[in-house]
């Protein structure tokens, strides 16, 4: 696994459903936000390929938590959300 807990991540700002045919596994409101590694839960056959029936590497997910004030302008200081997402999806926090 690429992430300890605790690091800083941002997931990718990326957009492949304009690319054509996809299954994405990723929030759309999360694109290009950061948030922060909680744990990593193992590694799994990726379902954006299992969707089409191609054969599916295993990758790394992680439960990573945002600031939910900062995610839907509303919210209390301290409240967050977790969210599974697989590694490919996720730079470290400089990188984007």
């Amino acid at each position: 696994m690429r992430f300890a807990a605790g690091t800083s991540v941002r997931v990718k700002r990326d957009f492949p459903e304009l690319r054509g045919p996809c299954h994405i596994r990723t929030p759309h409101y999360l694109r290009g936000l950061p948030g922060t590694v909680e744990r990593g839960l193992g590694s799994f056959p990726n379902p954006e390929d299992l969707a089409f029936g191609r054969p599916a590497a295993a990758v790394p997910l992680y439960h990573v938590r945002f600031v939910q004030p900062g995610l839907f302008g509303e919210g209390s200081a301290g409240d967050t959300l977790l969210v599974e997402i697989f590694e490919h999806w996720l730079e470290p926090e400089g990188e984007a």
